[in-house]
């Protein structure tokens, strides 16, 4: 399916500055109609031949530039319940991986050069968000330890508590990508998005960028989301035990219940940049902008500056010898 504009039959797509729908061929907003057709193997469009990878649920024909949705991996069982539409547009992405990398000192004179990019896309990436309900019930032993000088004296006091919590927790949509192909840390990294953004999943907002289904299920990955409750969990208990010297646990009873669970697509710009032979990753996050990734590092750049320095150093040691020598 595509996004056809009843004006110029452009192919119309989710504009993230405009937050509309917007063809680029006469300016029209929100002038979309539906095309359906074609599936995976052929362009609604042009009527080219598709290379679909196996869990694409959108992408863009390389003959013709359409962006297309395949109607049949965002239904059924692969309807997502949610959707959290892009707030970053391409340029801005640009402006952001230049503005944290662009003026370091070693970065290499063709970062973010079209040169070198190999690909700079915008996708939703499936993830899979839980609600759980937490019961914690933890007791232990503390001290708090009193010190005080009287005279020539030192004086030690310990006291010693029984320490008794019991907690109850509701955590609401605990996120966890469901794509193998996305470095999971890479991907919690990313982390966090503004959820009061999300909207019930429509089609239109995928036109424009590729997509997922995902590729692995919510029962698979619910270990993961489990551990970020109960690890989570943990902390808030600790916050209510302050205060004392040291502590001691001696019972700990956590049970964690799964309420719901929601299959989501969530905005991430992928950047990826050739230097040295080898290729580069950077994931923007498609709503706030936070960048994740690690620069490559420009060899003469490191080598000059390294160069430089001892330069410099050697210039100053022979002024100090000279002074040295004239006293």
């Amino acid at each position: 399916m595509i996004y056809k504009c009843h004006n110029c039959g452009g192919n119309v797509i989710y504009d993230p500055q405009r937050k509309r729908m917007y063809c680029a061929h006469c300016e029209g907003i929100d002038s979309e109609e539906p095309v359906s057709g074609g599936g995976v193997t052929q362009c609604v469009n042009c009527g080219a031949p598709l290379t679909v990878g196996r869990f694409q649920s959108a992408g863009k024909c390389d003959h013709c530039g359409c962006y297309q949705i395949f109607e049949e991996r965002v239904s059924g069982q692969f309807t997502p319940h949610l959707i959290l539409p892009f707030a970053v547009s391409r340029q801005e992405a640009e402006r952001k991986l230049q503005a944290e990398f662009g003026g370091r000192t070693f970065a290499p004179s063709s970062f973010l050069s079209q040169a070198t990019l190999q690909k700079m896309e915008g996708m939703y990436v499936p993830f899979f968000m839980y609600d759980y309900h937490v019961q914690y019930d933890w007791s232990g032993k503390g001290t708090k330890v009193r010190v005080w000088t009287s005279g020539d004296t030192e004086y030690t006091e310990t006291s010693y508590y029984h320490i008794n919590r019991s907690m109850e927790a509701d955590f609401s949509r605990i996120p966890v990508d469901a794509s193998i192909v996305m470095d999971d840390m890479k991907m919690d990294l990313i982390e966090p998005y503004d959820y009061r953004a999300l909207e019930n999943f429509q089609m239109k907002y995928m036109s424009g960028f590729i997509a997922e289904m995902y590729n692995q299920g919510s029962d698979q990955l619910e270990p993961r989301a489990h551990r970020k409750a109960e690890r989570d969990t943990e902390d808030l208990m600790q916050q209510t035990i302050a205060g004392y010297s040291s502590v001691t646990p001696e019972f700990r009873n956590m049970n964690v219940r799964q309420r719901a669970v929601d299959y989501a697509l969530m905005p991430v710009w992928v950047y990826e940049y050739a230097y040295g032979g080898e290729t580069y990753t950077f994931y923007v996050n498609g709503q706030t902008g936070k960048i994740i990734g690690k620069m490559p590092i420009s060899k003469p750049k490191a080598f000059g500056y390294t160069a430089s320095v001892f330069g410099f150093v050697m210039i100053i040691g022979q002024i100090i010898r000279m002074i040295m020598e004239i006293a």
